[in-house]
């Protein structure tokens, strides 16, 4: 195999040592190779940069191992040395002759010979970007699991608001729980602080609260719980507006309300979306690469001519988890084609659905920020003669499940009006109904 680059090195990242591999020489010939083992601390990194400079290294490959392969490429990132980042399923090496320095020059040979897929690693800004968003979510994470906390305190007190109220982290919800961290004894008085819709549960919410074993220990735990809560929401308003002004500071404020146009994708989602993918398409060729970065296509697994599995890849889990959310919100959203496609495809299951829709919107993501053109919901085409025909049927077989008779009265009789387009009328009535109850359909 022909070598494709004549100076390079492969690293081997690790917690405390770099295990460096050189590779030079001309393409028809076989490379002088050279070993060297390098520390982690800044000074040992300036003298990999420095040694690689003095070889003149053109390409860099190592994987992304962890967060420590970070701190590399720091410092190699403005030395003028192309550094790939290689995925570790992609240059796994043979089993039972795995050490470090083999995995060096292993990455080395298959960089030399053009054989590795170098990794999207976005700007800084958007890197910092995408620190912010990734921290919120995780927030949100823990706000959950600390409500599932409190409840699991109130189910041990037998206190079943639970399952009395939608949300007992609601108004309703909140200002009983604070009525009985105070220890009030009035149950009848804690009741009637539901608010609105709630109210109608008075009578309910007093049976879930009759007899209940509320200690102090469970108040002090609620307690915990409820500050940790306070916190938690104040660290991820603080975070929503570092995130607006970062988006504003480093000019991608244009993409962020590109992204806004498009059904599903509000202020959150977007700003989630743009720490991803870095609102710049021009590193993903088409729509599809795109849609496969984020794992929201259909697996390519085809052996013999069978397809072995359709399963989607594993791709981003950051942005195919904020895309999927878009995807729920799309799909409820009226007078929407992503709506009528969830619908068309929920015959295969809901999971399924939501993953096509979320292939659709990575479609539209790419050519809305490709294009710089707000997205615009287009009209729905009429239907075909054959789709016409498919919905007529479908309607005259829900008529007859509801017990009503469709009968059709066909252009070639004279006795019957014929409509403008030549197609046929139909008329129908109940089957309990005289002849002469016959309405139009």
């Amino acid at each position: 195999m022909k070598a494709m680059v004549e100076r390079c090195a492969g690293i081997d990242v690790g917690k405390n040592i770099l295990n460096v591999c050189v590779m030079t020489g001309a393409a028809d010939v076989e490379p002088a190779v050279e070993l060297r083992k390098f520390g982690t601390y800044n000074a040992e990194l300036r003298r990999l940069r420095e040694w690689l400079l003095e070889t003149g290294c053109t390409h860099v490959v190592m994987e992304s191992t962890g967060s420590y392969w970070k701190p590399v490429y720091a410092a190699l990132e403005d030395s003028g040395i192309r550094v790939i980042l290689a995925n570790g399923e992609d240059v796994k090496a043979r089993r039972g002759h795995k050490t470090d320095w083999n995995d060096c020059q292993f990455l080395a040979n298959l960089l030399r010979h053009g054989m590795i897929r170098a990794s999207f690693i976005p700007p800084q800004a958007i890197r910092d970007l995408r620190d912010l968003t990734r921290r919120r979510r995780q927030l949100i994470g823990d706000a959950t699991s600390e409500r599932n906390r409190v409840q699991k305190v109130l189910e041990e007190a037998n206190i079943k608001l639970g399952s009395v109220l939608s949300d007992i982290f609601g108004v309703s919800g909140q200002l009983m729980l604070e009525k009985l961290l105070e220890g009030e004894p009035d149950l009848e008085a804690i009741a009637n602080l539901a608010q609105r819709k709630a109210r109608l549960k008075i009578p309910e919410i007093l049976r879930s609260l009759e007899g209940h074993r509320l200690r102090d220990h469970h108040r002090r735990m609620l307690r915990y719980s409820l500050e940790h809560l306070a916190f938690l929401e104040q660290q991820i308003g603080t975070i929503d507006a570092e995130v607006l002004q970062l988006i504003g500071e480093r000019g991608y404020q244009k993409p962020f309300e590109l992204l806004q146009t498009i059904p599903g994708i509000q202020e959150i989602s977007a700003a989630a979306l743009l720490a991803e993918t870095g609102g710049d398409m021009s590193v993903f060729p088409t729509a599809a690469q795109l849609s496969s970065w984020l794992g929201v296509c259909p697996g390519n697994r085809i052996s013999a001519g069978k397809n072995k599995s359709g399963a989607i890849s594993r791709g981003n889990r950051w942005a195919r988890t904020a895309l999927v959310e878009c995807a729920w919100a799309a799909s409820s959203k009226k007078d929407c084609q992503l709506r009528q496609r969830f619908l068309k495809l929920s015959v295969k299951g809901r999971k399924p659905a939501l993953i096509g829709v979320a292939h659709a919107l990575a479609v539209i993501i790419y050519r809305t920020l490709s294009t710089g053109v707000p997205y615009q919901e287009t009209n729905q085409p009429a239907p075909d003669e054959r789709q016409r025909q498919r919905l007529i049927r479908h309607y005259v077989r829900r008529l007859g499940k509801l017990g009503v008779a469709v009968h059709s009265l066909r252009p070639e009789s004279p006795t019957h009006h014929q409509s403008p387009a030549g197609t046929r009328t139909q008329h129908f009535h109940h089957r309990n109904e005289p002849e002469n109850a016959d309405r139009k359909l």
